[in-house]
């Protein structure tokens, strides 16, 4: 019996060697060669980049954020701002409504027509209104502003020293610094013989010294 047969001898093995692959025509990879491994600075180098692009990333992502954040910042005062402008001009046109009642209010409480149930509903609006921040003003002997004041009488007197309101036609209305309606009054300008120097005894002659002739 053959050594084959009794299965004590192995098959011989048969391993090609070809550098070319006899089916693709491609070279082929020598199993036995391990792939050249990387330089390990090679790794390093790449880091670096990649760890400089990444902060100079969030710089940027930062910076838009910081941007939109003002703009939304000053959007917002923006709005409120514009709010409140709406708010003050609507309450101004209602109160400049309202003017005229006001003054009938006054002229009935100063010919003392202001009484029973007609008091207690004007004191009610006088106070609606207040809360509102209007507010009257002009009094009599206020020196003139030509801001605040709208002269329609004028004259001289001896009694004021600069132009003064000397009367109050009609009161004048302001909500806040906001004027609603100039205080209509009389001016009176000092005349020009209190306006005068007074002369004196030695502009007068008057020395107090006996003439000798």
């Amino acid at each position: 019996m053959s050594p084959r047969e009794n299965g004590s001898e192995e098959e011989p093995v048969i391993r090609d060697n070809r550098k070319i692959d006899p089916e693709t025509g491609k070279a082929r990879e020598s199993a036995g060669e391990a792939p050249e491994a990387a330089p390990a600075d090679q790794g390093t180098q790449a880091a670096a980049p990649a760890e400089g692009s990444a902060r100079d990333l969030l710089a940027e992502r930062t910076a838009d954020l910081q941007r939109l954040q003002a703009e939304f910042s000053n959007y917002r005062k923006r709005v409120e701002r514009d709010r409140i402008a709406v708010r003050e001009q609507a309450v101004a046109s209602v109160l400049t409504e309202l003017l005229p009642v006001l003054d009938d209010i006054g002229r009935a409480r100063d010919h003392g027509e202001l009484t029973g149930g007609f008091a207690k509903v004007s004191e009610s609006l006088e106070a609606a209104v207040a809360k509102l921040g209007l507010a009257a003003y002009g009094v009599k002997g206020d020196p003139f502003d030509p801001t605040v004041h709208e002269a329609l009488l004028h004259s001289y007197s001896a009694e004021v020293t600069e132009p003064t309101c000397v009367e109050i036609l009609q009161p004048g209305y302001r909500i806040n610094d906001r004027i609603l309606r100039a205080a209509r009054v009389a001016v009176a300008e000092p005349s020009e013989e209190a306006a005068a120097p007074e002369e004196t005894a030695a502009d007068s002659g008057e020395s107090g010294e006996p003439d000798e002739n």
